[in-house]
């Protein structure tokens, strides 16, 4: 796919910018995509905070890195549907000079048909997978478009562009992530932030199981680790929009393309003929 700059990510930039070694939020950092993450920042020497519900398992895996990898790192429970919460985690943001980029990966599936999903259900998926993301990228960013340096990497998924999956509110909630890292890349490009969007397919995390899939009927999925390397390797080549999976990235040029193909007929002020009576 096309890389939407020419910069790289590279140790002898690491060497010429003080910024490079920015600290590290990242949500969901308890388990799977978020902890494995962690792991790989950690070990690129990048000091972390960690942010997820689970502050037992955070503490188990900064233990763990603090010792591999010689970084420090902050453990910050919080459950990003609880105002207060989430609250406490955008003041992080805020305030803390050190953090330089965000990790936005919390998120949650939703089982079942649509019909059957209670509006409550509904209600804590949209306000993890949607307000949480659109929050924390709102707290940070004042800041590091002042700096004129630093990331927001927001998870995503395929299934924000596959309706055909029946998974409605969750890829629409994917499809929002989507959508606002495009806009986000837009407006924080030209200030020096770098945006980033990663869509991934089936990953073997915990996510099916609270969602109420059956593990053991699971089809193939990709190991967390290769998804998060190449999310990583799209990272560190400046892409915009990473999908690990879709081997060939032309596909995504040509919809891209053909999405901006569209845009000058959007002016007309007239509708199309074949709407006409």
């Amino acid at each position: 796919m096309k890389r939407d700059d020419h910069h790289e990510y590279s140790d002898e930039l690491e060497k010429s910018n003080p910024m490079s070694k920015p600290a590290i939020l990242i949500t969901g950092a308890s388990t799977g995509i978020g902890a494995t993450y962690a792991d790989r920042f950690a070990r690129r020497g990048h000091d972390l905070v960690l942010v997820a519900r689970d502050a037992a398992r955070m503490e188990a895996l900064a233990t763990r890195l603090r010792a591999e990898a010689g970084v420090s790192i902050d453990v910050l429970p919080a459950d990003l549907t609880r105002a207060d919460e989430i609250a406490a985690v955008e003041a992080r943001l805020r305030e803390d000079d050190r953090i330089g980029i965000l990790v936005n990966n919390a998120g949650a599936g939703l089982g079942g048909r649509f019909i059957d999903q209670s509006a409550d259900a509904i209600t804590q998926l949209i306000t993890l997978n949607m307000t949480s993301v659109t929050r924390l990228a709102s707290a940070v960013a004042p800041r590091l478009t002042a700096r004129g340096d630093g990331a927001i990497i927001n998870i995503s998924s395929v299934v924000g562009l596959a309706p055909e999956l029946g998974m409605s509110v969750y890829g629409a909630t994917k499809a929002f992530v989507l959508f606002l890292s495009q806009g986000l890349a837009l407006e924080l490009g030209p200030q020096g932030v770098y945006v980033q969007a990663v869509l991934p397919a089936a990953t073997r995390t915990e996510l099916w199981g609270r969602a109420g899939a059956d593990e053991a009927t699971l089809p193939p999925m990709m190991d967390v680790n290769d998804l998060v390397d190449a999310a990583l390797a799209g990272f560190d080549k400046r892409e915009g929009i990473t999908i690990p999976p879709l081997h060939d990235g032309s596909l995504w040029d040509a919809f891209n393309g053909a999405r901006q193909a569209m845009l000058p007929g959007f002016g007309q002020t007239q509708p199309a003929p074949r709407y006409a009576a």
